[in-house]
Protein backbone atom coordinates (compact mmCIF):
# COMPACT_ATOMS: atom_id res chain seq x y z
CA UNK A 1 0.00 0.00 0.00
CA UNK A 2 1.58 3.50 -0.71
CA UNK A 3 2.23 6.30 1.72
CA UNK A 4 -0.16 8.95 1.21
CA UNK A 5 0.99 12.25 1.50
CA UNK A 6 0.48 14.32 4.59
CA UNK A 7 -2.30 16.49 3.22
CA UNK A 8 -3.96 13.85 1.71
CA UNK A 9 -7.69 14.23 2.88
CA UNK A 10 -8.98 10.62 1.44
CA UNK A 11 -7.79 9.05 4.28
CA UNK A 12 -10.97 6.75 5.62
CA UNK A 13 -10.56 6.30 9.21
CA UNK A 14 -13.51 3.27 9.36
CA UNK A 15 -12.01 1.90 6.24
CA UNK A 16 -8.19 1.61 7.69
CA UNK A 17 -9.59 -0.52 10.81
CA UNK A 18 -11.62 -2.48 8.88
CA UNK A 19 -8.48 -3.59 7.14
CA UNK A 20 -6.15 -3.63 10.00
CA UNK A 21 -8.75 -6.62 11.93
CA UNK A 22 -8.48 -8.00 8.53
CA UNK A 23 -4.56 -8.07 8.48
CA UNK A 24 -4.45 -9.34 12.23
CA UNK A 25 -7.00 -11.99 11.75
CA UNK A 26 -4.77 -13.44 8.37
CA UNK A 27 -1.57 -13.00 10.42
CA UNK A 28 -3.02 -14.85 13.47
CA UNK A 29 -4.34 -17.77 11.30
CA UNK A 30 -0.75 -18.85 10.93
CA UNK A 31 -1.46 -20.23 7.00
CA UNK A 32 0.98 -16.90 5.83
CA UNK A 33 3.97 -17.71 4.31
CA UNK A 34 6.89 -15.77 6.26
CA UNK A 35 7.04 -13.22 2.94
CA UNK A 36 3.24 -13.13 3.24
CA UNK A 37 3.64 -12.03 7.05
CA UNK A 38 5.94 -9.37 6.58
CA UNK A 39 4.41 -7.79 3.83
CA UNK A 40 1.01 -7.69 5.53
CA UNK A 41 2.67 -7.01 9.32
CA UNK A 42 4.03 -3.87 7.37
CA UNK A 43 0.91 -2.99 5.57
CA UNK A 44 -0.37 -3.41 9.24
CA UNK A 45 2.17 -0.59 10.50
CA UNK A 46 1.36 1.60 7.60
CA UNK A 47 -2.18 1.68 7.98
CA UNK A 48 -1.82 2.38 12.27
CA UNK A 49 0.76 5.06 11.94
CA UNK A 50 -1.70 6.74 9.34
CA UNK A 51 -4.65 6.10 11.79
CA UNK A 52 -2.78 7.74 14.52
CA UNK A 53 -2.02 10.67 12.38
CA UNK A 54 -5.70 11.14 11.42
CA UNK A 55 -6.57 10.38 15.48
CA UNK A 56 -3.83 13.74 16.13
CA UNK A 57 -5.41 15.77 13.67
CA UNK A 58 -9.08 15.17 15.30
CA UNK A 59 -7.77 15.92 18.68
CA UNK A 60 -5.96 19.07 17.45
CA UNK A 61 -9.88 20.18 15.79
CA UNK A 62 -11.51 19.33 18.45
CA UNK A 63 -9.31 21.25 20.97
CA UNK A 64 -9.67 24.21 18.61
CA UNK A 65 -13.27 24.02 18.70
CA UNK A 66 -13.20 23.89 22.88
CA UNK A 67 -10.86 26.74 23.40
CA UNK A 68 -11.91 30.35 23.50
CA UNK A 69 -8.99 32.80 23.45
CA UNK A 70 -6.82 29.87 24.89
CA UNK A 71 -8.66 29.00 27.33
CA UNK A 72 -10.88 25.67 27.70
CA UNK A 73 -14.51 26.69 27.78
CA UNK A 74 -15.42 24.34 30.35
CA UNK A 75 -17.94 24.74 32.65
CA UNK A 76 -18.79 22.93 35.85
CA UNK A 77 -22.29 20.80 36.17
CA UNK A 78 -24.41 21.52 38.67
CA UNK A 79 -27.59 19.95 39.16
CA UNK A 80 -30.52 22.83 39.44
CA UNK A 81 -31.34 23.77 42.62
CA UNK A 82 -34.65 24.18 43.45
CA UNK A 83 -35.15 27.45 45.85
CA UNK A 84 -37.57 26.23 48.91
Amino acid sequence: MPDQPSGDTSFNFEHSLAKLESIAGRLESGELSLEESMQAFEEGIKLTRQAQKALAAAEQKVQLLVEADGEPLAEPFHEDEKDS
